[in-house]
């Protein structure tokens, strides 16, 4: 490069440096192998370790979209009772309901295995980049690229397996630009140890669910075994006896699932205008129904409750993300921010060449995808066939599909790296409720009907019958709660599957042609080009800022920070934590009523309760929807509390972080052990927490 060009590229720096916005103090879900050492070191004056991050780590556990963590050396795990609920419900019967009575197992003989339940341990990061950007060879088009690098990634992962025997995952980073080959040990013998009532838990109801201050006792106790036996680590985190105070340093943990702030402003678009309104009515047509059926009785109730709780934490999360994107401020701001970028990009001949168009190739495909958003919802993503038992189906017809396959050539959900996990979740005994069923597919039946009812699709699967009528015969007729059916068909291939005449196989099979065809075109027109352009944006920011800006959350382990802070809210204070007074004083002010009423255990051990402890506190440390159940850790690496929430204000910072009001919220560890031994008489769990014999 001659002078006067050298020159105009570090002017050209100065200038990207000077538009391109800062990230805030304590933003940033950061990667583990790539811990903000210096941000920590000049905000808090905390040192991070290689040791710090390993020992973290190692604790640290995914729950398949959701956080956990090892608290103690024989495999004790914590996470959020709303985490653990499916556990919880799966295991509680007509007759013993765990969510209503709550769950204590005074003897590791009493924990309870959980069916179906696999969780997994971050063992090893690898950034393997380089192989993966170099599968693309020029001249190929985008879907040419995608499937070379899918070739790769495959081979990846399947070498993982093969060598280490744990699970490789390849984790796309910064929209392409960066891949990580992440490698896990999964743990499929988990029992659960405790769990409080549904109304502690979930003390507020929907009503409270992202707000502040809280009082919610979010947490259930689950053991790992190894071979029958609990699961021996020295990488567990050691608890703390001393809580937090206003302005103390903490660290989390956790697996925050997406976030959207490194996305272009035509995905913004398209979010705003296309997917978030149809997921919002989607889930509150399903939150309607759950209600209405809820109303039957109390076994309909608790039935009911296995997805209502999930359909109403995504609604108010939707909304919430969606608020954001129809703020004209937020949306001016990220505006800014990629026009800083391109204009940075532009002031040199060299970048613009590269990387100039990228911004223009992924709005393109923003409007093709539009254009079959709700076809690939209905058929591909099974919005239309809201049934489990279509889950079981499909998955087995997919599986005899893509096993003979060779590795690289499969969807990659049947690749061999995924295979263990999705057998085992096939031969889950988990129970299935046939009444449930038939209501919940004869609705999204309906709402097919009335959606895409002109597809020669629908018409073969409604004929003139009504979505009802065909919901009854599908669930009626269905075979596929039998285990050992599920079995002979996994077992028998392709074969098996063509001869059987169940008739949610033959549901499966009808409908997976158009589902893979909208599926192919999707990977090819719209995945395809966003990851290459995506990639060109990402290399762009890297010559012009380096990585000073974590990637967006993918589902997979981060570490975040912040302080324990109050804030002010429309002119008052609100404080850092609440505590047991607060939360009998509000139980009280509502007469013990939905949605503040408390279970008899509360009210029956409140004099034995030091009213002063507190429950819940805040912290500024940046989190989404996955950071459900990470543990927060002090400067030491204690356990100090476990996220749960955030507040409302919180949810447009999936775009845009701001830390003067949002505020993640978590359950204090000194109010887990306060409720443990207070209310429970839990205290050889306690002392196996706290490290005694």
């Amino acid at each position: 490069m001659r002078k006067h060009d050298i020159r105009r590229f570090i002017s050209v720096l100065v200038l990207a440096a000077a538009l391109v916005l800062p990230i805030a103090a304590d933003e940033g879900m950061w990667l583990f192998n790539k811990p903000p050492k210096d941000v920590l070191q000049k905000q808090y004056g905390f040192t991070v370790t290689p040791e710090f991050m390993d020992h973290l780590r190692l604790a640290s556990i995914s729950f398949g979209g959701a956080s956990g963590s090892f608290i103690s050396p024989d495999g004790l795990v914590l996470t959020n009772h709303h985490v653990g609920q499916g556990a919880v419900q799966n295991l509680s019967t007509k007759e013993r309901d765990l969510m209503k009575t709550g769950f204590y197992a005074r003897t590791r003989g009493e924990e309870l295995k959980v069916p179906g339940m696999e969780l997994r341990v971050l063992h090893g990061i690898e950034d393997v980049t380089d192989q993966i950007l170099g599968a693309e060879k020029p001249g190929m088009t985008p879907a040419e690229a995608a499937e070379a690098r899918q070739k790769v990634i495959a081979a990846l992962e399947k070498e993982t397996a093969e060598k280490s025997g744990l699970r490789g995952v390849v984790v796309t980073l910064y929209s392409g630009g960066m891949y990580h080959l992440y490698k896990y040990k999964t743990h499929s013998d988990v029992r659960l140890v405790f769990a409080p009532e549904y109304l502690a838990a979930f003390f507020g109801g929907d009503q409270d669910n992202f707000t502040y201050p809280r009082y919610d006792l979010d947490i259930t106790l689950f053991r790992i075994y190894e071979n029958d036996k609990p699961f021996q680590s020295d990488n567990y985190i050691k608890w703390s006896t001393t809580g937090v105070r206003e302005g103390d340093l903490v660290l989390c943990s956790g697996h925050p699932g997406s976030t959207g702030r490194l996305l272009t402003y035509s995905q913004l678009e398209f979010l705003r205008d296309t997917s978030y309104p149809f997921n919002i009515a989607n889930l509150k047509r399903r939150q309607a129904f759950m209600h209405e059926y809820a109303k039957k009785g109390e076994e309909e109730k608790r039935v009911a409750l296995r997805n209502l709780f999930g359909i109403e934490n995504s609604l108010k999360a939707t909304i919430g993300y969606q608020s954001g994107l129809l703020d004209k401020k937020l949306m001016e701001k990220k505006l800014r921010e990629e026009q800083a970028l391109r204009d940075g990009v532009s002031k040199s001949p060299e970048l613009e060449k590269e990387f100039g168009s990228a911004w223009d190739e992924i709005a393109a495909v923003q409007k093709a995808y539009a254009s079959f958003f709700k076809p690939m919802a209905f058929f591909e993503r099974a919005n239309g066939f809201y049934t489990t038992y279509f889950n079981v189906a499909r998955n087995l017809v997919r599986l005899a599909m893509e096993k003979p396959k060779p590795n690289a050539d499969r969807l990659r959900e049947y690749r061999d790296a995924a295979l263990p996990s999705l057998e085992r979740g096939l031969l889950s005994p988990a129970p299935i409720y046939d009444e449930f069923e038939t209501l919940k597919l004869g609705d999204s039946l309906t709402q097919l009907k009335e959606e895409l009812g002109g597809t020669q699709e629908v018409k073969w699967i409604l004929g003139d019958r009504s979505p009802k009528d065909v919901a009854a015969e599908l669930v009626a007729g269905t075979k596929l709660k039998d285990l050992d059916l599920r079995k002979k068909l996994m077992a028998g291939g392709l074969e098996a599957i063509y001869e059987c005449q169940d008739p949610m196989i033959k549901l499966a099979l009808l409908v997976d042609p158009v589902s893979r065809g909208l599926r192919a075109k999707y990977e090819k027109t719209v995945e395809a080009v966003e990851t290459r352009s995506g990639t060109r944006i990402a290399r762009a920011m890297f010559k012009l800022e380096g990585t000073a800006i974590p990637p967006d959350a993918t589902g997979t382990l981060r570490l975040s920070f912040g302080a324990v802070r109050s804030y002010v809210e429309n002119g008052k204070k609100i404080p850092f934590e609440t505590t047991y007074a607060g939360l009998y004083e509000r139980s009280a002010k509502a007469g013990n009523k939905d949605p503040y009423e408390l279970p008899e255990s509360f009210l029956k051990r409140k004099a034995a309760v030091k009213l002063s402890t507190p429950i819940n506190f805040v912290s500024t440390a940046d989190s989404i929807g996955g950071n459900s159940g990470s543990p927060l850790v002090n400067r030491k690496g204690e356990f100090v509390g476990v996220l749960f929430d955030g507040n409302i204000q919180s949810l447009p910072t999936r775009f845009v972080y701001e830390d003067t009001v949002s505020r993640s919220v978590m359950v204090h560890a000194q109010g887990i052990i306060e409720a443990l031994l207070k209310i429970y008489d839990a205290k050889p769990l306690v002392d196996e927490i706290l490290g005694k014999k």
